[in-house]
């Protein structure tokens, strides 16, 4: 007489693996364990049902007569048992949101705010990630994104502005010292360049506004990152052109002076952007409202 008592989980989850890949190897590789332990997950279940599910030829596998209809009764209760599990976790952590903005901003904007959020809403983990350029925010695991660009490349999430972008020329104080002049500046000393495409326009949008020419390229020092080029600006090694919410605190502290006048960035602006459906969130909704705060006080 056959048991009745049902299989391990372990044992089907490797059965379904295999029956999807056509290969224990595969199956294997998905699941994360070794050739032997799938191997021995399937021979304990055939054992159990007392009837081989597969035809074995060479390396292949193939789902039998039995082994199809089997795999049409439990892969559907294990897909459920999956999605029921996936949900308990995410209720485990409900108040968890996972936010994107790029690099700079999340150095520069995000950090020195963190215990202003945790006063606001002490109930929200909020973790960073700092993704660029367009990706999907579903596969990505991301919740929410700060976008600093072009609304036009998120068409298919709710996006709410949320700042225009200026671009301001700063430099440390050891290097302007009573001069106010930008032209004067970049005579002197070199422009600090962020050499990415994010970054391209920001020099020459700059320079057209305040009718000055763009620098000689010869005397330019170009980083890939605007940290990078953050950081030469404070240690006095030339004069950079960048966006004002990057530089606000370093400005604030007097580790680098503003020079001529802001202009906005028409190539750039900063938006709110998530699923239309995380709205019905209430942490969502929260963390929404403090950025937008946050930033109607830049």
């Amino acid at each position: 007489m056959k048991s009745t008592v049902p299989a391990p989980l372990k044992s089907l989850y490797a059965f379904v693996a295999v029956a999807e890949a056509g290969s224990m190897t595969e199956a294997a590789e998905t699941l994360h364990v070794s050739h032997s332990a799938v191997s021995q997950s399937i021979k304990s279940l055939e054992t159990h049902l007392g009837q081989a599910l597969f035809n074995r030829v060479g390396r292949q596998v193939t789902l039998n007569a039995s082994g199809r209809q089997y795999y049409k009764s439990i892969a559907p209760a294990l897909e459920q048992i999956g999605r029921a599990t996936h949900q308990l976790k995410q209720d485990k952590h409900s108040h968890r949101l996972t936010l994107n903005m790029v690099n700079s901003l999340a150095m520069h904007w995000w950090i020195p705010r963190v215990n202003q959020l945790n006063q606001y809403a002490p109930n929200l983990d909020v973790r960073i990630s700092t993704l660029v350029g367009t990706f999907v925010m579903e596969d990505e695991g991301v919740d929410i994104a700060v976008i600093h660009g072009n609304v036009e490349e998120w068409q298919d999430y709710y996006c709410e502005k949320l700042a225009d972008d200026e671009l301001i020329m700063v430099a440390s104080p050891e290097l302007v010292k009573g001069i106010d002049c930008p032209k004067t500046l970049l005579e002197k000393y070199p422009a600090i360049i962020a050499a990415n495409d994010r970054r391209k326009y920001d020099w020459a949008v700059w320079c057209e506004a305040n009718s000055t020419s763009i620098p000689d390229p010869a005397n330019n020092l170009k980083f890939d990152a605007s940290i990078q080029a953050v950081q030469a600006a404070t240690r006095h090694l030339g004069v950079f052109v960048t966006h004002r919410i990057f530089v606000r605190d370093d400005v604030q502290q007097g580790y680098l002076i503003e020079v001529g006048q802001p202009v906005l960035n028409p190539h750039q602006k900063f938006y709110f952007a998530c699923l239309p459906s995380k709205l019905k969130n209430e942490n969502v909704l929260q963390l929404r409202n403090w950025i937008r705060r946050e930033f109607t006080l830049e």
